[in-house]
């Protein structure tokens, strides 16, 4: 999500960029599989670049969601204390987010908390509130921002793995095996490195300041919609050093989402559920929302956060590396701030190369048309002109032939099942 945020900022320029992605579609990793929060900013500690970028972020979704036509609502946080004696805990809390510029904050007692949700555990009897928190859908969002930046003539190398940075004559030579099999080369006057959880290894190869990212697993539970108004607002648990804990959502499809685990793990593909992490997640989430109905469970999932061992997104150019721009560590809130990250990313690219503005760059993406949002006349008019919309190959979550033909046919299409 990040790179392809900072692909549309550049495609605002006269600049010959592309995009190097090793899978066959730009969402694949951890932008696809991740707790689709768009963070108010509670949690990063005051002064960092997580607590800047993240409220600057969050106030760019709004405007972000209407030009490129991607599902995102404001429904709210609220962080849940079960016992008094945490109200200490909660008001700390307070205090770093107003540090943090957050606004519309304030602590409420359980009368107003039940009142906003009923279905909170028995025992909660304090709730941080943050209005500005919402919720959005991940893969939407990213396919959105790189279909935006392709259209603006930003070029994609899918299915690209990078092999090794050299530096060259006025840049970078990038070593790249193509669809598994062919070996190219290509030169850039500047390299951006938006890699994930490989962030570290793409950096060794050219500086001599190693970083190292930590793969920290998060499992997720997703239940049907029958399940999706069980809590109308984003409930977490009292922040941990391991992350914001446990969380159960709405998400923007009317489903309910309960997640994450934290576990760090060595293989950066390790993206298997566990039975002991999924029972965890009932367990722990237990603790803020009473009755969360997991027998409604229709699929589960796990996804990579990029921890980085300061704890801090890691954005600049490196040290003995010029031209070479790191964006690592990017672990949550990463999504939240995903379209101030592009910004600063573009600032400082902006300043090395000195682009010309692109007069015809065109901030406008449409999505992907869901029937379901039309009436019935406007469907039947639909399948009249378009049969394959009358086509339901999804029955749980009513997706058509239609959508999938339109989701192959668009800018960057998808190649694969997953896509």
């Amino acid at each position: 999500v990040v790179g392809s945020a900072i692909a549309r900022e550049l495609s605002k320029y006269n600049i010959n960029a592309c995009v190097i992605e090793k899978d066959e579609d730009v969402c694949s990793g951890t932008s696809k599989a991740n707790s689709a929060i768009v963070h108010a900013g509670f949690d990063a500690t005051p002064g960092t670049l997580k607590a800047q970028l993240n409220v600057e972020g969050n106030s760019m979704m709004d405007k972000l969601a209407e030009e490129l036509d991607f599902p995102f609502k404001r429904n709210g946080s609220l962080v849940i204390c079960t016992e008094p004696s945490n109200l200490e805990g909660l008001e700390k809390l307070y205090d770093k987010v107003q540090k943090n510029n957050v606004p519309g904050l304030k602590i409420i007692g359980r009368k107003e908390l039940i009142n906003m949700e009923p279905n909170v555990s028995d025992d909660a009897c304090f709730a941080l509130y943050a209005p500005t928190c919402g919720i959005v859908c991940p893969f939407n969002l990213t396919i959105a921002l790189a279909e935006n930046a392709y259209t603006n003539g930003i070029k994609f190398l899918l299915d690209t793995k990078v092999d090794n940075i050299t530096p060259a004559s006025e840049g970078y030579d990038i070593l790249v095996t193509r669809k598994r099999r062919f070996k190219e080369v290509v030169h850039a006057r500047a390299v951006i490195n938006a890699a994930g959880v490989y962030a570290d290894e793409i950096n060794n190869m050219v500086s001599a300041h190693k970083l190292h990212i930590t793969a920290r697993k998060g499992e997720y539970m997703l239940l049907d919609k029958d399940a999706g108004k069980h809590v109308s607002h984003t409930i977490f648990q009292l922040p941990s050093k391991m992350g914001k804990g446990v969380l159960v959502s709405p998400t923007v499809h009317g489903n309910l989402l309960v997640g994450p685990t934290a576990v760090d793990v060595e293989d950066k593909e390790a993206v298997n559920t566990t039975q002991a992490g999924l029972d965890s997640l009932g367990r722990t989430a237990s603790l803020s929302v009473k009755n969360v109905p997991l027998r409604q469970v229709i699929t589960s999932f796990a996804g990579l956060r990029a921890h980085e061992a300061g704890d801090d997104f890691v954005i600049g150019e490196a040290e003995d590396a010029k031209g070479f721009i790191n964006v690592a560590g990017i672990e949550s809130p990463g999504l939240s701030s995903a379209p101030a990250i592009a910004v600063m990313v573009a600032d400082r690219v902006k300043e090395m190369l000195n682009p010309e503005v692109n007069d015809k760059f065109n901030p406008i993406r449409k999505g992907i048309l869901h029937p379901d949002t039309l009436t019935l006349e406007e469907r039947n008019e639909l399948i009249k002109k378009q049969p394959a919309y009358g086509n339901i190959i999804c029955r749980c979550e009513m997706i058509t032939e239609g959508e999938i033909l339109d989701a192959i046919h668009r800018p960057l299409g998808a190649r694969s099942l997953d896509g």
